[in-house]
């Protein structure tokens, strides 16, 4: 009876040390269980966050663009009108023409035929100067009236051959406007006093 006891009560103290056991058994495959699971999802949701996560945008590829130089087109400079509003063409000489033989301190009156080729009328207050050359004491000739375009008109100056001036003597005369401006041909008078020597042309052998 006592030995019966005593294999009772071994097999219950082995049933309770294996219940034991297999309950541990039992918490540490749920706790691995459990951790497995942990790990799964965290791992499912970092993939997740992955998939959510905005792909980096490539930075587009910059193509250079060719630069054509273009030259510079430069304007030309208008050329000077050949019509100027105030010209002035000498057609012909009317008294004293080129090569007159005068005298020192002789008086003459020069006289020019002119037209008004312009695009505007010389107005009155148009002065006719003397420009170049001897003046043989003319004095400036002022228009006293308009003078239209395309009309054409005697000028006049009265003039007096100077005294110890041998050979030929020339002076220029011009017409300017009210500001001074000259303008139009510039028209001579031209002359011969006393004797004109002229050098003797010799031939070289």
């Amino acid at each position: 009876m006592k030995y019966r006891t005593i294999l009772i009560s071994t097999i219950l103290i082995i049933g309770a040390f294996l219940f034991s056991c297999a309950n541990n058994q039992g918490d540490q495959t749920t706790a691995l269980d459990t951790n497995a699971i942990r790990t799964q999802a965290v791992e499912t949701f970092a993939s997740n966050l992955t998939g959510l996560a905005p792909s980096p945008t490539p930075f587009p590829t910059l193509t250079p663009v060719g630069v054509t130089e273009t030259a510079l087109s430069t304007t030309p400079e208008p050329s000077p009108t050949s019509n100027p509003c105030f010209n002035l063409l000498y057609i012909e000489d009317i008294t004293i023409n080129d090569g007159t033989r005068m005298k020192p301190g002789e008086k003459f009156t020069k006289t020019w035929l002119v037209q008004n080729i312009g695009g505007c009328a010389w107005r009155p207050g148009f002065t006719f100067q003397h420009v170049g050359g001897e003046a043989m004491r003319g004095a400036p000739v002022t228009l006293t009236e308009a003078i239209p375009t395309g009309a054409k008109r005697e000028i006049s100056v009265e003039l007096v051959v100077p005294s110890g001036i041998n050979g030929v003597i020339e002076s220029a005369w011009q017409m300017a406007d009210e500001n001074g401006i000259f303008f139009g041909d510039t028209l001579f008078v031209n002359i011969v006093v006393g004797s004109v020597t002229t050098p003797a042309v010799t031939s070289t052998p």
